[in-house]
């Protein structure tokens, strides 16, 4: 039995488990370019996509609760959590082989309803898989130093499937088979797709050790929680409310700022240079990984909340200045790296402080989300990290799944109505403007409310470490009291 304050884990297996978002974050790269799949190749409207990618997001909401309900109550011969990461990665993985290889070979007439019940099925694994992620992370480990070690595995790990991804996709595909054609599709697929298979497969030998009883929660015999208690619990758990609103409008900010749509407006139009955005993305991995160290060893000495928000207010400084910078000079396309000016250096440096610091709060949530499931567990008694994490899923589902329709609204202002703003597109005024707006100023404003909502989290590093004691001295006397009435 693992009764001990610090359920500590070895640092592999906290590598190896955190595999399991790099590969939902695999399916979820892909399904970033659908959009250009399924305007130019399937031939559906701009705001018709728009509205389904906002109703699948909101579908993956919905059905998260249920998703939380099954977590709770799976306990197998393989585990609580195995058995979900395999079956999840399945179905995501198959319904976006079929998206892209099936839909425009129908009718017009049912490509609409087809695509959108391919979405639907596709949240459906997502959300078994990706839900694994944060809910595994009350098992592994709850040892305040190693919890935010998932952060900088995270963080390198994203840096390869969006850095990357885009490079891959920037520098070689769209060269490859000019543009976004049906064979890029296929080809970026067949990668993506396996190398998210094998990141599962690494997450279950992480978790594996850990994937039993002993190491759920109070170890009592199953959760008694109903689904009907949901309601009671959000209600009852401030920390859960406050981390899910805030995550949520740091998530829409990094998700506006990452739409494939919104990368080509800012190189493909505004810089004149679409291979940027690979390139840059590679530039700018150093300093990131240097500012993940940096909160990460701040979050190990004084807790994950406090660096939380510096994150954020930092990335909010970098997202400001990027708006000044484009402001102040005369020509976006003197930013190039053929010919580095002052123009260039500083965008360089801007871009990598917001996006570096921006992105860290969406990676800290995760062990954050860990910490909200033992403060229930301390409050209630309850065991229920599946409940915890999709809760919180629901409501950043909610909020996140707002990104496709802003950037398709925004970009329908100004006139693209029946496409998006494609690579070689002339920069307008209108365009210049919408691009900052989306690429910078809706992330800033995002991150501002995501910071007002932490003021009302309060489990900082004191009170983390109370509540573990307090879990562990329960613990002690159940097993005192097993122990005295044999």
């Amino acid at each position: 039995m693992s009764n001990s304050t610090n359920n500590k884990a070895k640092l592999w297996q906290v590598a190896f488990f955190t595999l399991n978002n790099t590969s939902t974050n695999l399916h979820a790269f892909i399904l970033g370019f659908v959009t250009y799949y399924a305007t130019g190749i399937a031939g559906l409207a701009v705001m018709i996509i728009s509205s389904v990618l906002m109703a699948a997001r909101l579908f993956d909401g919905i059905i998260d609760p249920a998703i939380g309900y099954i977590i709770d109550k799976t306990e197998s011969k393989f585990g609580k959590f195995t058995p979900l990461i395999i079956v999840g990665n399945i179905i995501s993985a198959g319904t976006i082989v079929i998206i892209f290889s099936v839909t425009h070979l129908l009718p017009e007439s049912v490509q609409f309803i087809f695509f959108t019940a391919m979405l639907i099925i596709n949240k459906i694994g997502y959300s078994l898989q990706c839900s694994v992620t944060k809910a595994g992370q009350t098992v592994l480990t709850n040892n305040p130093k190693q919890r935010p070690l998932y952060a900088i595995f995270d963080s390198v790990y994203n840096i390869g499937v969006f850095t990357g991804g885009q490079i891959f996709v920037s520098n070689y595909l769209v060269p490859k088979h000019g543009n976004f054609t049906l064979s890029l599709f296929t080809e970026l697929n067949m990668y993506g797709l396996i190398i998210s298979g094998i990141c599962a497969l690494f997450a279950i030998v992480g978790i594996w050790a850990k994937d039993k009883k002993e190491y759920y929660g109070l170890a009592e015999e199953g959760t008694k929680t109903t689904l009907r208690e949901y309601w009671g619990v959000i209600k009852g758990n401030r920390p859960l409310q406050m981390l899910s609103i805030s995550a949520s409008f740091d998530k829409l900010a990094m998700s506006i700022n990452r739409y494939s749509v919104v990368g080509v407006m800012l190189f493909g139009i505004l810089l004149g240079d679409y291979t940027l955005s690979g390139t840059i993305g590679m530039i700018t991995i150093i300093p990131t990984l240097f500012i993940t160290f940096y909160i990460v060893s701040i979050a190990r000495k004084t807790g994950l909340k406090k660096s939380y928000v510096i994150s954020a207010w930092i990335g909010i400084l970098g997202f400001a200045g990027l708006i000044v910078l484009f402001l102040l000079i005369d020509n976006p396309s003197t930013i190039s790296l053929k010919s580095i000016g002052v123009s260039t250096v500083l965008f360089l440096i801007l871009y990598s402080v917001a996006i570096g610091f921006a992105n860290i709060p969406t990676t800290l949530v995760v062990p954050m989300i860990a910490d909200v499931s033992d403060y229930e567990t301390h409050k209630s008694g309850r065991y229920v990290p599946g409940m915890m994490g999709t809760i919180f899923s629901f409501i950043d589902q909610l909020v996140s799944s707002l990104a496709p329709t802003i950037v398709g609204a925004v970009v329908g202002i100004i006139g693209y109505k029946s496409q998006f703003p494609e690579v070689g597109d002339s920069l307008t005024t209108p365009l210049f403007v919408t691009t900052l707006v989306l690429a910078f100023g809706l992330p800033a404003l995002c991150l501002i409310v995501s910071i007002i909502a932490m003021k009302f989290y309060h489990l900082d590093a004191k009170r983390m470490e109370d509540i573990q004691k307090g879990i562990a001295q329960i613990k002690s006397n159940v097993n005192k009291d097993d122990i005295a009435a044999l």
